[in-house]
């Protein structure tokens, strides 16, 4: 089930379906991220309108860059397809839920909403370890909803790992 905290003063929200749709898409990409031996997570960046402008999935070990998370490679192509770094009004939609550098990039491009499957309870920043996008101090707040597919988003990783450590 997923946990939900709006932000006042935001838009509506998507439908609980629209969520799993989106959700359904970034577990593609992420199944696409395990294919090329990194873990297993995927991103989308859906604007106000709910088009698809920004997808990605990890490229840590494939590229050796230590930001290659999918979260900021969704927002860096998100970023180019509105030719601007501010993506107000646009969702988040991980896999897992956002470490600190990702909730960072996150709130820094000003999404409106993170949407995440998985819970991180060893690095997550949107409610299990940290707050991030939540802070009272940061000077961007983002609305979150955690938990959507998230037997679906755990799998994926579950399985990714066990492989690794049977192998």
């Amino acid at each position: 089930m997923a946990k939900r905290s709006e932000t006042p003063g935001r838009s509506s929200a998507p439908s609980p379906e629209t969520y799993a749709e989106w959700m359904g898409r970034a577990l593609e990409l992420a199944a696409a991220a395990a294919g090329s031996e990194d873990v297993p997570v995927g991103a989308l960046v859906v604007d106000a309108d709910g088009s698809v402008i920004g997808r990605g999935r990890n490229i840590r070990e494939e590229l050796r860059d230590p930001t290659g998370h999918a979260e900021v490679v969704a927002l860096r192509e998100a970023a180019q397809s509105v030719d601007g770094w501010r993506l107000d009004g646009c969702t988040l939609v991980v896999t897992l839920e956002p470490c600190v550098m990702c909730a960072g990039a996150a709130m820094a491009a000003r999404v409106e909403r993170v949407v995440f499957g998985a819970w991180d309870p060893k690095a997550g920043a949107c409610g299990s370890v940290w707050d991030l996008t939540r802070d009272p101090l940061a000077t961007h707040l983002v609305d979150v909803v955690g938990g959507v597919m998230a037997e679906e988003s755990a799998a994926l990783l579950v399985d990714f790992f066990e492989g690794r450590r049977l192998g």
